[in-house]
């Protein structure tokens, strides 16, 4: 289902928005740098999802750009007849930052999207959108202009939260085969969560409203199935769940907009504390990601935090798009990866059909942090009482330490850029950003030692098949 979190500039100390989240799948998880890069005139990319998806359907080709963006995100290798690697978004050297974020569509959408649906799916709309957009109302377009042409496939209805330094767009994606979608602009002093997505009164006799956007056949659309006549046009109530903001959106929407009152507005930590919070972030959370939505004076400088698994059991680190290399231990390993049970990493099995692991040899002989951080996950359950709000401080004491080192790292980097050394930018970004994440790593590594010592002391491992968990909102 995902996680996003919105909150503009307006309401926080270090005077810009941020945009946070998680994406919400079982399978594995792997960090990402992709570069820049130029493509020959019609060249083409496959999208959309196979016979396999819950809604079936068919594969096409459509045209890539001359030119794709450098962008940092974090993929993975499942979900319901989508081909991998699949993503929930990131951030690009625009500044441009995505989050896609499940929003169900009503029943009767859902019934009559063709079983040979085509057109990008909601990962390929994400990354697509990484490569292209240089400003959230451009990742609109981008979107809107694909699904008309080419269509969508859909699992049941998606959204987006499309964000850059100036404003940010909820964008919903219905099922039906029809085209339907809406936009609605978020700005300075907005809040705004998606579990799921949701867009609610619509101002249909402003045409020109600034703050709304939605396909052209959407009224009509709804008129003709009956399903609207006058007065409010409630997007949630017409065409899709129809439950409003859920209990979980509520409850963060209103924490935030309790922080956001203070003198010192929402800092870093506070926006952390809204990713890492056991009410929201369980076993289900894949990562956890935070894009600070500045406008450096050197596009290098852009960043995320990023956590290897939900951010209740791993630190966040930062990783820059000034930067081109991430440590092995957060590349893709085979824990979790769907596909790899059944094939092995031997050249002797190079002439058989699928047999051969996909994940490079030398990187699965490193350890992995994903792994790593879900281990510390299942140790905290043993005993959440007591392990958890331990954790939770050492991380925040380390992150506290971090965030002043990153300060300083950006400022030095600033000055070196002024100088025109682009080389020796990119090594001073290289080295801190892996040592931190491999820190965090080591972090996490020790603790799991030291809990499963205690554990073990105490005789508290138990061979109850039924697991743990958080008591979550949602």
């Amino acid at each position: 289902m995902s996680y996003g979190l919105y909150i503009g500039k307006n309401l926080t100390s270090d005077g810009h928005a941020w945009l946070a989240g998680y994406g919400d799948e079982p399978s594995s998880h792997w960090l990402e740098i992709i570069p820049k890069k130029k493509y020959k005139t019609n060249e083409k990319i496959l999208v959309g999802v196979t016979e396999n998806a819950d809604i079936p359907g068919k594969l096409i080709k459509i045209p890539q750009v001359s030119e794709t963006y450098k962008h940092i995100r974090v993929s993975y290798s499942y979900y319901l007849g989508a081909p991998a690697p699949l993503t929930n978004g990131g951030l690009n050297e625009h500044g441009v930052a995505v989050r896609d974020i499940w929003s169900k569509s009503r029943k009767e959408l859902i019934d009559i999207t063709p079983k040979n649906q085509t057109g990008p799916n909601y990962s390929d709309l994400a990354r697509i959108v990484l490569e292209r957009a240089k400003s959230a109302r451009h990742a609109v377009t981008i979107v809107s202009n694909l699904i008309k042409k080419y269509g969508e496939s859909t699992y049941g209805g998606n959204s987006h939260i499309f964000a850059d330094s100036n404003e940010a767009w909820v964008m919903i994606q219905f099922a039906g085969g029809a085209g339907l979608w809406a936009a609605e602009r978020l700005g300075p002093n907005s809040i705004r969560a998606s579990r799921p997505g949701y867009i609610e009164n619509i101002p249909i006799k402003e045409k020109k409203n600034p703050n709304f956007l939605y396909s052209d056949n959407l009224v009509q659309f709804c008129k003709k199935k009956g399903w609207y006549s006058n007065g409010p046009f409630n997007l949630n109530k017409i065409l899709g769940d129809g439950k409003g903001r859920w209990e979980g959106v509520k409850w963060i929407e209103g924490e935030i907009k309790k922080l956001s009152q203070r003198p010192e507005k929402i800092g870093l930590q506070d926006v952390m504390w809204a990713i890492r919070t056991p009410k929201l972030t369980g076993d289900t959370a894949g990562y956890g990601q935070i894009v600070p939505l500045f406008n450096p004076s050197y596009d290098g400088l852009r960043m995320i935090w990023h956590s290897p698994i939900g951010a209740v059991a791993s630190p966040f680190s930062p990783v820059f798009i000034g930067q081109t290399i991430i440590p092995e231990e957060f590349m893709m390993h085979r824990y979790l990866t769907v596909g790899e049970s059944h094939r092995f990493l031997d050249e002797r099995k190079l002439n058989e059909k699928d047999t051969l692991s996909i994940v490079n040899q030398s990187i699965e002989s490193t350890v992995s942090a994903v792994y790593e951080c879900k281990r510390l996950l299942y140790l905290i359950l043993q005993n959440e009482k007591y392990f958890l709000s331990t954790t939770t401080e050492i991380f925040k004491d380390r992150e506290k330490k971090l965030i002043d080192k990153t300060i300083q790292i950006l400022k030095i980097v600033k000055i070196l850029f002024k100088q025109k050394e682009k080389n020796l930018c990119e090594k001073i970004l290289n080295n801190f950003s892996t040592s931190e994440l491999k820190n965090g790593l080591n972090l996490v590594q020790t603790l799991s030692k030291n809990i499963d010592k205690q554990i073990r002391k105490s005789k508290e491992f138990t061979n109850n098949i039924k697991p743990k968990s958080f008591d979550q909102i949602w």
